[in-house]
């Protein structure tokens, strides 16, 4: 069997170095919160596939329901002939979501193409093109965040020609800040006042992260659209955007959609997602595995022996801190924050960096995971912040 200097050679041949690896490991197999590779070392996994792996890997009532989808049919193109299904879990979906108002739903594959599709449904809604992203890592204030939204309207860009304005409610690769609840509605009061689509997209926040079913549930404001991918379907391929049903029937038929968008194996896995959700609490479990992690942090936080961390923060199983150069300080260190993960990879736990420092410690472990995995994997975590 190759081990995994062998097959990363071969990636180097084969394989564009554009598409980078936060860890050395090829991975042979995997369960729930543990992941073993090639040369059979075993892992216990905090990254989760960035957030996609809510409900672990592999886990059985997701895998048996897409082998019994597979026994039926994998792909006929929504477009071309529909599938209960897909009905099934928009219906399903558009109970769930905190949209005002009739809602609906449509399927697409990645991250990426849910906002694209969002966008491409707000332009059609209002007629306009322009389109406002928010960036940095929320750490200015409220008041300096809108004087530099009121000064983009001055100088850039009338709200009048506003199609969207899209904000994660927790920042993802931004280092894990939530936007604070006046941010919020200031934003929709700006879009109500304008006539600008309030896009919420929780890519990374939704299905439970943060211990809500979407990060949007911890405001007294609601979006008009809502982006979703990542963990939706446990580890199969699967976005989807969900929103007011005035704004997504704005497309005329044939603008929206994709060959593989919405496809039936995935589809099958999002609906026995939802059931474990469900069935195990695992909404519940998020918020009780935020508490378990960022208690033994805070223990972590006050030793001298130690990386000097800060800013321990989570919302949820959204659990984040910085690694900073001294003691009580918080100036970032990035290159300590590399040597972290990599120690963490040493001593078999998977740990990914993010943050616009490059010095952001994340935890995004599947909410199935056992506290006895969760001990583990911070004990490990306690060994490669060692000084």
């Amino acid at each position: 069997m190759a081990t995994n200097a062998e097959i990363f050679a071969r990636r180097e041949a084969a394989i564009p170095r554009g598409i980078g690896h936060s860890t050395p490991i090829s991975a042979q197999r995997a369960l729930n919160a543990e992941v073993w590779d090639v040369e059979g070392k075993r892992y216990v996994d905090f990254a989760g596939g960035i957030a996609v792996l809510n409900t672990g890997h592999c886990h059985p009532h997701v895998m048996a329901a897409v082998r019994a989808q597979m026994e039926n049919f994998t792909h006929t193109c929504f477009q071309v002939l529909l599938y209960e299904s897909y009905v099934t879990l928009a219906e399903r979906l558009n109970k769930l979501v905190p949209i005002d108002g009739d809602t609906k739903t449509a399927f697409f594959t990645t991250g990426a193409e849910a906002t694209e599709n969002a966008i491409k449904m707000a332009r059609a809604a209002t007629g306009r093109a322009g389109v406002i992203a928010f960036t940095g890592g929320f750490d200015v204030t409220v008041e300096e965040s809108l004087k530099y939204l009121n000064f983009l309207f001055k100088a850039d860009i009338d709200p009048a020609r506003v199609a969207a304005l899209i904000i994660e409610p927790v920042q993802g690769e931004g280092g894990f800040h939530q936007a604070p609840p006046e941010l919020m509605r200031a934003l929709r009061k700006i879009c109500d006042e304008n006539g600008i689509v309030f896009i919420a997209d929780e890519v990374q926040t939704g299905y439970g992260r943060t211990g809500k079913m979407f990060a949007m549930e911890h405001y007294d404001v609601k979006p008009d659209l809502i982006t979703v991918a990542k963990s939706l379907a446990g580890g199969f391929p699967l976005s989807g955007v969900i929103g007011k049903a005035k704004i997504m029937d704005a497309a005329d038929p044939g603008g929206l959609g994709g060959t593989y968008a919405g496809n039936p194996l995935a589809i099958a896995a999002a609906m026995a997602v939802l059931d474990v959700f469900e069935k195990e609490k695992l909404v519940d479990r998020a918020n009780h595995i935020g508490e378990r992690i960022t208690t033994r942090l805070k223990k972590m936080q006050q030793r001298n022996d130690l990386v000097p961390i800060d800013s321990i923060r989570n919302v949820g199983a959204m659990i984040a801190f910085d690694i900073v150069k001294e003691r009580g300080g918080d100036t970032p260190d990035a290159e300590m924050t590399k040597k972290v993960t990599q120690r963490a990879t040493e001593e078999g736990l998977i740990l990914l960096s993010c943050g616009v420092n490059f010095n952001t410690i994340r935890v995004l472990v599947p909410l199935t995971a056992q506290d006895e995995i969760l001990d583990e994997g911070m004990e490990k975590l306690e060994r490669a912040l060692t000084a």
